[in-house]
């Protein structure tokens, strides 16, 4: 068979329509490997975490009770029992994303599997219910920093979720999400003042306290609420002090003096920092002995 020889300069413009082409048509579905321990949904496909970053119970302080309400739920899921979904509420850095992600290195050997889901995928819950409803293993649907604006529509497709068939049908899976708001859904002053006029603007709420409860029957539809709260000073230097110890290094004054500056330096005193920190100074101390 006879072959064609292209110009270069037309090689060239195929090459880039065929680049432009692959980055929009959807990527062709793969067989989701379980024998991974984590997955991400991505583009309607469960992507394989084969090293996730290993979270460990012990190096999250403060937060006992907490930890022993996820644990025990997590164990009745785990054994088949009934089980909650959690939402995990309040101050940033203070571990609710922490505690979750432990739960896969403290139960992997035992079956348990995660899942992310960005909020924006929540609809696609069913989808991902049909692909592990065979599976022996337990999942956890794992939702990072949920949150709704006011004029965000996806919270309903995950109120019928929470509320439908995934909570009471499906034993191998359950919802856990993390949000720096306990209503998921923002709340404005003016939904609290009584409506006193019956003479209302054509686009005022006429029963604002019906908007009230559809917003906050959102997180009702969560079986557990965990809060976490912002911590003291002697607690944060108990994190960092634990962090250092781990590396086989002294908690020496210096350290603590750097410590505080570093949280004010922040404005928060919480877990993430003080694990920011650690990693800041065990970092810096072991380039001076290079």
């Amino acid at each position: 068979m006879a072959t064609i020889d292209l110009p270069e300069h037309l090689l060239k413009t195929l090459s880039v329509v065929l680049d432009q082409l692959h980055q929009v048509l959807p990527e062709a579905k793969q067989e989701t490997d379980f024998a991974a321990p984590a997955f991400r949904w991505q583009n309607k496909q469960l992507k394989a975490l084969y090293h996730p970053k290993a979270m460990h119970l012990d190096d999250l302080k403060g937060i006992e009770r907490q930890k022993a309400k996820i644990l025990q739920n997590t164990e009745q899921f785990l054994h088949g029992l009934p089980a909650n979904d959690i939402l995990l509420t309040g101050s940033r850095g203070t571990g609710k994303s922490s505690i979750v992600r432990s739960l896969l290195t403290k139960y992997q050997d035992q079956g348990l599997r995660l899942i992310e889901i960005e909020r924006d995928d929540l609809s696609d819950l069913p989808e991902i219910q049909k692909l592990i409803k065979d599976r022996p293993e337990k999942f956890i649907v794992y939702c990072d920093d949920l949150a709704f604006n006011a004029e965000d529509e996806n919270y309903r497709s995950l109120k019928s979720v929470l509320d439908g068939s995934l909570q009471s049908g499906s034993s191998n899976f359950i919802i856990y999400a993390t949000s720096n708001r306990r209503h998921l859904l923002p709340e404005f002053m003016h939904e609290n003042t009584p409506v006193t006029r019956v003479d209302v603007p054509q686009y005022t709420e006429l029963h604002p306290q019906e908007a009230i409860e559809e917003k906050i029957s959102l997180s009702d539809r969560f079986g557990m609420w965990l809060s976490f709260y912002p911590m003291d000073q002697a607690l944060y230097l108990e994190i960092v002090e634990h962090y250092l110890k781990k590396a086989e290094m002294p908690f020496t004054e210096e350290a603590r003096a750097e410590a505080l500056r570093w949280c004010q330096a922040r404005g928060q005193r919480s877990g993430r920092a003080a694990y920011q920190f650690s990693k800041h100074w065990i970092g810096a101390e072991k380039l001076k002995a290079l």
